[in-house]
């Protein structure tokens, strides 16, 4: 049973909700203390799923990947898989009513590793300290990008080796990417960074993967220098769907300078079109190009909503009308 915190148990009054260790609270009440191993080390997972029309898409997915991190770095929730996603559910229901028009979430698990006691102490709580909740989608900073697509900066900054640290454990310790983040943005503040590895090959950036289209050829980086990202495993599902061949491996810049067209996948953007990737234009005339077009087009059918659109709406009244809603509505599932 979960335990809701005060007289109403509600959202609406109070604003979004998220649990933390076993009962619902509204969001300002969810206090990780600082001897916490996550923030003196980055010792925790966490994974995001997000919804669309407020309904998650491939939750399960998302949990079984969180449990993967947990087991890599030896973390027991003290929750299985089942109640995770129970629980998420809950959570995502308290905070639906706060969805505006054109708006979705986050919805994701934090599991850090819980406190470094002092010694001769009895922390408050003991164990792992575990946060379930919702954080709405960033749809306007985003949108620009999918009407005039988004500019990729490769930073100086390499990404760790999977010798050191495995890129497949979504994990808290995200500084190598926000390293990577912060040169590129300081060179434009809209840019998105995407790392080189150790090689000298494209890798990531911080939450998305790269792809690039090359003689009809859809090709990205191998999985074992990268999270496998959920949205990434959803396209290279809908590309060999499509009769689109699909080539996993190494990827360096000369090949992003030469391709035909150069794309983003993440669980928020879906897939956005690259205008340009450190200063050099895809060779497509068009941005998106005709194969990026059509997997964003599989993509809101598979979805049921025409996410693009979704992302337009938040620049004016009348861009989320742009394009015809792609597909027949079908319901995003777990």
């Amino acid at each position: 049973m979960v335990e809701k915190s005060g007289a109403s148990g509600g959202t609406n009054d109070r604003g979004r909700v998220a649990w933390f260790n076993g009962r619902i609270l509204p969001e300002r009440d969810v206090r990780v203390p600082f001897r916490d191993r996550s923030f003196k080390y980055g010792d925790a997972v966490f994974d995001l799923a997000r919804t669309f029309k407020g309904v998650p898409f491939r939750l399960v997915e998302h949990v079984e990947r969180l449990y993967h991190s947990l087991s890599y770095v030896q973390i027991d929730p003290g929750i299985s898989p089942k109640r995770m996603l129970e629980i998420t559910h809950e959570v995502l229901e308290a905070n639906r009513g706060l969805l505006g028009p054109h708006s979705d979430y986050w919805v994701g698990q934090r599991i850090s590793r819980g406190l470094d006691p002092v010694d001769g102490e009895t922390p408050e709580h003991d164990g792992p300290n575990v946060i379930i909740e919702c954080t709405p989608i960033p749809f306007l900073s985003r949108a620009r990008g999918f009407r005039d697509g988004l500019n990729v900066i490769v930073p100086s900054v390499r990404r760790v080796p999977p010798d050191c640290l495995s890129p497949r454990a979504k994990t808290h310790n995200y500084l190598n990417l926000v390293m990577g983040d912060l040169e590129a943005r300081a060179r434009d503040p809209e840019a998105w960074a995407v790392l080189l590895d150790v090689n000298g090959n494209l890798c990531e950036g911080l939450g998305s993967n790269i792809f690039l289209v090359r003689d009809g050829v859809l090709v990205t980086p191998r999985v074992d220098f990268v999270l496998p990202g959920v949205t990434r495993e959803t396209v290279i599902g809908l590309a060999l769907d499509a009769g689109i061949p699909v080539a996993e491996q190494d990827t360096a810049l000369y090949d992003a300078y030469t391709a035909d067209e150069v794309f983003l996948t993440s669980t928020s953007l879906c897939i956005c079109p690259v205008r340009e990737i450190n200063g050099v234009a895809p060779a497509a005339s068009a941005v998106p190009g005709p194969v990026t077009k059509r997997l964003m087009d599989a993509f809101s059918e598979l979805v049921g909503m025409d996410y693009v659109a979704q992302y337009l709406a938040h620049l004016s009244p009348t861009a989320g009308q742009a394009r015809e809603p792609a597909g027949s509505p079908q319901k995003a599932t777990a």
